[in-house]
């Protein structure tokens, strides 16, 4: 294997901070449905969505993928809506 082979491959292999982000945020999503589904609790739910989602944003602005971050950017807005009015309800 040459050299430029090699360094190529490293390329490949290498996880930007992007992908850490990615993976997290598809963690926190899918365990916001899991909660969602079961009907544990809707506040761990909107807290583990909002924070999945905005983590996705980040991601789609480092892409600089415009339907991602136009996606993002609503469920974002709506999300912390959400959240607002859930933490107004506990306080």
């Amino acid at each position: 294997m040459k050299m430029d082979e090699m360094v190529d491959m490293d390329k490949e292999n290498a996880k930007g901070i992007d992908w850490y982000i990615k993976w997290t945020a598809s963690m926190l999503l899918i365990a916001a449905i899991v909660i969602r589904s079961s009907g544990l609790s809707p506040t761990y739910d909107i807290m583990l969505s909002t924070i999945g989602v905005i983590l996705w944003l980040i991601v789609s602005i480092i892409w600089k993928d415009r339907a991602m971050i136009i996606l993002n950017s609503v469920c974002s807005f709506f999300l912390v809506l959400g959240l607002i009015r859930v933490i107004g309800e506990l306080v």
